[in-house]
């Protein structure tokens, strides 16, 4: 099982999402210690990180599977996530 490591931005940013929304990020990131790579998940092209689709929201990670943590580094609207 992996360990999910949270930045201080994006416990700024999941404090804005609506109560809905969020809820189901939080679900889908504590998932994401159980299976870091599930059904959906895309590594994105240039650096070493994978996004997961929750709703209209983006949930950029990076896993370190040799220490067994996930970064959180990005929650975002799918419209604002890759700028």
């Amino acid at each position: 099982m992996y360990t999910i490591v949270l930045e201080k931005s994006v416990i700024k940013q999941l404090a804005s999402i609506h109560s809905t929304d969020y809820k189901k990020i939080k679900s889908a990131i504590n998932d994401l210690a159980n299976n870091p790579r599930r059904h959906g998940y895309l590594k994105l092209k240039g650096r070493e990180a994978y996004r997961i689709r929750v709703g209209n929201y983006r949930v950029i990670y990076e896993v370190e599977d040799k220490i067994l943590k996930i970064f959180i580094i990005t929650v975002a609207h799918r419209k604002d996530v890759y700028e």
